[in-house]
């Protein structure tokens, strides 16, 4: 029996309001790398900056591909689209989502930030929930994003929680080019 017929594909959550979420989602990526698996990460939040993960990524290529369907953060730092906007673009990039879960073309998929745009109410849950669900059996999920819904982190096989201990900002250090973005 191949390792793809063997695997049993697993949803991971890593969630909370610590740093470190699309970085352990990323070090996953890694890992998978190692075994030769095609990868996606899609964005739903991420979008309106360059982010050193967007010119990593390339360099993985073909083995990782990035799909930016964000508009950036919604209704703080520098936002000036409208709700409607950024609603329109979660809904882009849920559907995506799902076709991209449904074409069974990928090892491992991240969805990075849903968990954001589910909390704002961007994206529907029910929908998420059915994604999750229906998934084929061999594919790996990745959930990033502070505020995981309680049914998500029920569904999920694995849920890692990162919790601020500490952080350069409260000395007054900004965020760092390689470290933070």
């Amino acid at each position: 029996m191949s390792e793809k017929a063997e695997r049993v594909g697993l949803i991971l959550v890593y969630t909370g309001d610590g740093k470190g979420k699309t970085t352990a989602a990323l070090g996953t990526t890694i890992r998978a790398i190692g075994y030769n698996w095609k990868i996606l990460v899609i964005q739903f939040i991420k979008g309106s900056w360059t982010y050193g993960e967007m010119k990593g990524i390339k360099k993985l290529e073909p083995n990782v591909e990035l799909a930016v369907l964000g508009k950036g953060f919604v209704g703080i730092i520098d936002d000036k689209l409208p709700r409607s906007e950024h609603e329109k673009a979660g809904v882009e990039a849920l559907n995506y989502a799902k076709e991209k879960i449904s074409s069974d073309r990928y090892d491992m998929i991240i969805l990075d930030e849903i968990n954001v745009a589910l909390s704002l109410g961007l994206i529907d849950l029910a929908e998420v929930k059915e994604m999750l669900k229906t998934k084929p059996k061999r594919l790996h999920l990745i959930l990033t994003g502070r505020n995981a819904h309680p049914d998500i982190i029920e569904m999920a096989d694995l849920v890692t929680e990162m919790k601020e201990i500490k952080h350069p900002y409260q000395k007054g250090i900004l965020a760092q080019k390689g470290v933070d973005f």
